[in-house]
């Protein structure tokens, strides 16, 4: 594998020189691939690409661990834009991964310290100047360079995309596995590089069916490699960040970042658009045009070179609707405001419904469902394809349906929908999957959010009272069109366990509340 990696780089270097001979006046740049020395004597695989043309710099320097499972040849495309601009690149497999050495650690500390290795080896190899540092990257290199900004202050600027904050509550969200998710992950990282010793407990109790147990562990592990538990670190550092995610992502679901952006106190933006993991900006990191790499790339010129391009000026939450449109907001909170219906027998109403009761069969799947993992929101993202289902088909033996009022005008949902109700499980541990449709006058509906949850150690038979936050969005709902919420107990892309009661107390009635901007 690192055989291959390495043949790889050099053979996209060796076409990256192909072309016409650059004129001395002009910019440029050239690349070398390198093997820098990484936290306990590892050997990193990287592509360097050095300005030409430019001057003898030094120049700012952007470091681009590699995502999951994908070599150092990720970023090329956009590394080799960089460095024609004036910006020292090097672009690295991630530790575990392909050419560089160790084992996959899950941005566990050894691969947080390669990135401050990859600095000091800049410093003393490449005409970069370490006190002007961005660290970039896509999915797990997300995740590892906000990590790395808490451990390094020479890291003035970081891009995260589509990456993670909260490590477990991306994966398990609302003690749910993300079954899909994790299981794609363990693949790609034993087929492309090499588990470390915490990879490989925990996915030894995955793959045996131990999934409490790799929970448990999980949830040990996660905290270390999430940058929500050094928040005080980053806000200490200061770096500009900037993080942008799907709405759809179903790797780390968005509103992880939701939470961790109003936790920063330094400079900061947030962009949202549709599509599945890393969808809106992978065809950037090949260097084609890309909305996302636009705004960072100018992102980081301003905050590491002090240009006037009016980024720090930008409204710091930018919203991309399902129609393509561009808002933005001085903060989260300002995205929407909560509009409330309640939930009765079989429909959302205006004023509290109680007294009623709705049981279902648990176990069954129904058309009701949140897609494919990887496709499904990037069908939605790339193609305007939403997750759909016919609504009156949805089975109501095994789901409770509830659908609200023809809407006369149009209306914008901005932000995470919140759900209030009461459940009375009838066995231990039980999983409910809540979804949000947009439903046309044919019943045809398209999913604009959804959430698992799973009651654990429940007393069945007894009632629980449950807030459910369900995953941020901004979508445009069409006059003449209504809202539908549906909530079953099977989801094929999560795992499951479970029957379940739902009601409406008298002094506590159930509800759906969406954020609807003005």
């Amino acid at each position: 594998m690192r055989r291959i990696a390495a043949a790889l780089a050099v053979a996209l270097l060796a076409a990256l020189a192909l072309g016409p001979p650059a004129q001395a006046a002009q910019p440029g740049f050239s690349t070398a691939y390198q093997r820098i020395p990484g936290a306990g004597g590892i050997q990193i695989g990287a592509v360097v690409l050095t300005p030409t043309g430019q001057g003898s710099g030094p120049f700012p320097l952007v470091v681009m661990p590699s995502s999951w499972g994908v070599p150092n040849v990720e970023y090329v495309g956009q590394g080799a834009k960089l460095a024609k601009s004036g910006f020292q690149v090097i672009s690295y497999s991630s530790r575990g991964f392909w050419d560089t050495g160790g084992g996959i650690d899950v941005s566990g500390p050894p691969t947080v310290a390669d990135v401050s290795k990859v600095i000091d080896w800049a410093a003393s190899n490449t005409p970069a100047d370490t006190s002007k540092v961005a660290a970039v990257g896509i999915s797990y290199g997300a995740g590892t360079s906000l990590l790395a900004a808490a451990e390094d202050p020479r890291i003035k600027v970081v891009g995260a995309l589509s990456g993670w904050a909260d490590l477990v509550r991306s994966i398990n969200p609302n003690e749910t596995v993300s079954l899909q998710a994790v299981a794609g992950l363990l693949a790609a990282g034993n087929i492309t590089g090499r588990p470390g010793p915490e990879m490989q407990s925990l996915q030894t109790k995955f793959l045996t069916g131990r999934y409490d147990d790799a929970i448990a562990e999980a949830k040990v592990l996660g905290p270390v490699c999430s940058a929500q538990t050094v928040v005080g670190k980053l806000n200490t550092n200061k770096p500009a960040v900037f993080l942008a995610n799907a709405f759809e992502d179903s790797i780390f679901p968005p509103t992880q970042y939701t939470d961790f952006f109003t936790s920063l106190t330094g400079p900061k933006r947030l962009q949202f658009a549709h599509g599945d993991h890393a969808t809106p900006e992978v065809t950037g990191a090949i260097g084609l045009p890309n909305e996302t790499w636009d705004e960072l790339v100018a992102w980081m010129r301003h905050y590491l070179t002090g240009a006037d391009n009016g980024a720090d000026a930008e409204s710091p939450v930018q919203l991309k609707s399902q129609r393509n449109t561009w808002r933005g907001y001085s903060n989260w909170a300002a995205v929407g405001q909560p509009r409330t219906t309640y939930l009765s027998k079989g429909n959302l109403q205006s004023n509290p419904a109680t007294g009623w009761n709705k049981g279902i069969a648990a176990g069954v799947p129904t058309v009701a469902d949140s897609g494919i993992a990887l496709v499904s929101g990037a069908l939605q993202g790339l193609l305007s394809i939403p997750t759909g289902v016919v609504t009156p088909l949805i089975d109501r033996s095994f789901a409770g349906v509830w659908s609200g009022e023809v809407s006369p005008e149009s209306t914008l949902i901005n932000g995470s929908p919140r759900l209030h109700f009461t459940a009375t499980p009838s066995v231990k541990d039980t999983s409910l999957f809540a979804y949000l449709y947009d439903v046309n006058a044919l019943g045809v509906g398209s999913l604009i959010s959804h959430k698992p949850l799973t009651l654990r150690g429940a007393t069945p038979g007894k009632a629980v009272t449950i807030d459910l936050r369900m995953e941020a969005t901004s979508w445009e709902v069409p006059a003449g069109h209504h809202l539908v919420l549906a909530v079953d107990t099977v989801d094929p892309r999560y795992l499951g366990r479970s029957s379940v009661t739902f009601s409406s107390p008298a002094g506590d009635p159930s509800s759906l509340s969406v954020p609807v901007a003005s």
